[in-house]
């Protein structure tokens, strides 16, 4: 394994790094601009309690009011993040004022969506959504350009800023779009597939957004929007063959607010885990850059072909032209990257880079899938009865729990690093996907109000 660093070029905007995303360089006291952000998020959770706190219980009251610091304090460790807080937001605001027709925010027509250009067109939540798809392929495309032009390389990470804010939005939109269906019907947009899809690919971006800036990088780009590539094909997919945009109400086993804070948590880590999984590919790619024999190259050919199938495999009981289509592509597309892996090697960080960031992501997943899944249990003794019942999808979720708890304690208790730390990590995305989407299709069980 070589531990040679990269060259220049392989980190075009090296004076770029830091760990805030800012022109701090390091994090420092809390400035002015904090005091002010705190100051609107507050406003905005006074407003809010004040308007609509009749429709809230108490633990949603609380956790409206705990995500104000929350939010504060995620914007100081990372400045970007308070952007799209206070742009995603105030831009879903004036798409609930377009659909008030000027009438208070606490009116609304939905069928202005289909009415008022900017809703019908961008500001309603299934437009910005498929925005948000658009953008996203878009910015695929632009980041694997870029590893021959560094204006493309630019671009990816613009377009792919774009697709979170169009996602945000989203998502924003669609919890208002909830309540003007009917009272019995908002609620959290994180209920089915369609929705934590969204959220899945925003999440995924989110994160690698941070780790582009925090190691000054944008030659892993192409590799992780692949996989939200692949989410965006999903959600194209089941949008058009079940109808899945079209917002349901909740059945009763999900009308808590547990869901308000199991399921967020749940998808940071999947995203950190799909995220640490696409570093794990690069890692192998950039170790193998100088190998001749391609004997070597199979496991991960193989490896990368399955997961380019697996989990659109799980969206269908019998076999279809649509996923043959893209397993085939799929399987051109690694095969094309290990086949040019020479000047892509090159053009990606050092392996101590790779292998680092690919730690930190998991480390991270592991963290708030571990509170993900205690929040679970909770849920289920309040919905259930009891803390758990070896449901599927219980026992796949203790399953990835595992698969990543040894990882970390190799890591950590055996010094795991390198290539075998980077199969682990690609292997674990594809138990990630069946917990996520195979027990959904094969098993049944207390989830079964999230089959496909």
């Amino acid at each position: 394994m070589s531990d040679t660093l990269t060259s220049s070029s392989a980190t075009s905007w090296d004076e770029a790094m830091s760990p805030s995303g800012d022109g701090r360089g390091r994090r420092g006291k809390a400035d002015w601009t904090d005091i002010v952000y705190f100051l609107l998020l507050g406003m905005g959770a006074a407003y809010a309690l004040n308007q609509y706190g009749y429709a809230m219980d108490g633990y949603e009251k609380a956790i409206l009011l705990a995500a104000v610091p929350s939010l504060v304090w995620m914007g100081w460790l990372w400045r970007p993040l308070r952007t799209l807080c206070v742009g995603a937001g105030l831009l879903a605001l004036f798409a609930v004022w377009l659909y008030s027709g000027g009438g208070g925010l606490h009116q609304g027509d939905i069928a202005r969506a289909d009415s008022v250009f900017l809703l019908k067109y961008l500001l309603s939540s299934q437009s910005a959504i498929l925005w948000m798809c658009a953008l996203f392929v878009l910015a695929t495309v632009a980041y694997w350009v870029g590893y021959i032009s560094p204006v493309a390389a630019w671009m990816g990470s613009g377009l792919t800023w774009a697709a979170v804010y169009a996602g945000t939005v989203g998502l924003l939109v669609r919890w208002r779009e909830g309540h003007l269906l009917g009272p019995d019907i908002g609620h959290i947009p994180v209920s089915n597939l369609y929705e934590v899809f969204v959220l899945f690919a925003v999440i995924t971006a989110l994160f690698y957004l941070y780790y582009e800036r925090r190691y000054a990088t944008r030659a892993l780009g192409g590799f992780v929007l692949l996989v939200v590539s692949s989410v965006v094909v999903f959600l194209l997919w089941y949008s058009v063959t079940r109808d899945a945009h079209q917002i349901q109400p909740l059945v009763p086993a999900l009308k808590s607010w547990w869901m308000k804070l199991h399921v967020p948590a749940n998808f940071i880590g999947y995203g950190t885990f799909a995220l640490s999984a696409m570093v794990g590919f690069a890692y192998l790619v950039k170790e193998h850059s100088e190998t001749v024999s391609r004997r070597q190259l199979i496991p991960v050919f193989l490896l990368g072909a399955i997961l380019c199938a697996e989990p659109f495999m799980f969206g269908s009981r019998e076999l279809s032209v649509t996923w043959m289509l893209y397993f085939g592509i799929g399987a051109l597309i690694v095969g094309a990257i290990l086949a040019l892996r020479k000047p892509i090697g090159r053009r990606l960080p050092s392996l101590e880079v790779l292998d680092d960031i690919m730690y930190r992501a998991i480390a991270v997943g592991f963290a708030f899938f571990t509170v993900a899944t205690i929040l679970g249990a909770l849920w289920a003794a309040d919905a259930w009865g009891a803390y758990w019942q070896w449901d599927p999808k219980e026992t796949w979720a203790l399953i990835v729990w595992l698969n990543y708890a040894a990882w970390l304690h190799m890591r950590l208790m055996k010094g795991l690093r390198g290539t075998m730390a980077a199969y682990w990590a690609l292997a674990g995305l594809l138990i990630t996907s069946f917990a996520f989407l195979g027990v959904n299709m094969f098993l049944s069980g207390l989830h079964s109000y999230g089959e496909l």
